[in-house]
């Protein structure tokens, strides 16, 4: 079996994961990034509130484009799950799905994001972030002034539905999942003093333009066509990737965010970084970004410490860059 040894593991190639191989990179350490080729960055087709990019730039582009970026500074990738993490004496053991190789890093940088809970509809993946999206601090101000179908379940949705009114007073919200999930009592008295129309009922599709792809209403399972202008969804039960983080003791909040250092980014255990939506944050680009350049700054300030511990790795094992 291989060992290859790294001055930092990063767990997860999206935003964070990407601007922190990049910094890492800029300070010449061997650095992994091991990501699966998934990631909720990457349904996103439009990030409409990123500086330089007026016109909005989609995930997949950004990652496209922060990959190259980080390879020019010989930061190596591999498409992979990883599925265990071991801390040892001063470094850290990782296992991979395949199994074929065991690495070793001096420090890891968690940034495995979140996935959003969502139905499977037809039509509505190839909506996100062009005219339906998640986040209102993100998106709120494409629904200014238009009709808005909130897409949701129970009080999460209602909840995004008033948040709404802040950019739109044409709001629809269809509580998909009203057989299990209903909506009390307080709430429904809010969505009838901002004048929201709510309904119960099953969505079956997000019905599409034929000319653009844009979003029109949706479909319910009684055969009605609900037409808007724009969507949001929001379903509640998001899923954190911290599988990892919990497995080798690191502190969660109960909804299983890791609770990081504000300054350094850095859990509770010594030598384990977190940063993005993994993290107790808004969960925003960019401040995934930022939060991989901050993490990054203080690994790098670990690995060139007083210990010297980076230089006497790379002795040891006989480690060069160029």
């Amino acid at each position: 079996m291989d060992t290859s040894k790294y001055d930092c593991i990063i767990i997860g190639g999206g935003i964070a994961g990407l601007q922190g191989a990049i910094q890492l990179g800029r300070y010449k350490h061997r650095i992994l990034v091991i990501d699966k080729g998934e990631g909720r960055s990457s349904l996103c087709r439009n990030y409409h509130n990123i500086l330089g990019w007026p016109e909005g730039v989609s995930g997949k582009e950004l990652r496209r484009l922060g990959r190259l970026q980080a390879e020019r500074l010989s930061v190596k990738f591999i498409q992979d799950e990883v599925t265990g993490l071991t801390r040892l004496e001063n470094r850290f053991m990782i296992e991979t799905s395949n199994g074929n190789q065991s690495l070793e890093a001096l420090t890891v940088l968690l940034a495995m994001g979140l996935s959003d809970r969502f139905p499977s509809l037809p039509g509505l993946e190839s909506c996100l972030g062009e005219t339906v999206y998640v986040c209102p601090d993100c998106d709120g101000y494409e629904v200014n002034g238009r009709k808005t179908i909130v897409m949701g379940s129970g009080n999460v949705g209602a909840s995004m539905a008033l948040m709404l009114t802040y950019w739109t007073k044409d709001i629809t919200y269809i509580n998909h999942e009203w057989q299990s999930r209903t909506v009390d009592d307080e709430y429904l008295q809010k969505l009838v003093s901002q004048e929201i129309v709510h309904m119960d009922g099953t969505l079956t599709e997000v019905v599409r333009s034929d000319m653009d792809g844009h979003f029109l209403g949706v479909r319910l399972a009684d055969g009605r066509m609900i037409a808007g202008e724009r969507g949001f969804i929001a379903f509640g039960g998001n899923h954190v990737h911290s599988e990892l983080a919990r497995q080798v003791g690191i502190q969660c909040l109960d909804n299983k965010h890791i609770i990081t250092d504000s300054r350094t980014k850095m859990t509770n255990i010594q030598g384990i970084w977190a940063a993005g939506d993994i993290g107790v944050h808004a969960e925003q680009l960019t401040i995934a970004m930022g939060e991989g350049s901050q993490a990054a700054i203080w690994i790098h300030k670990e690995l060139v410490g007083a210990r010297g511990v980076a230089q006497s790795y790379r002795r040891d094992h006989q480690i060069d860059h160029h």
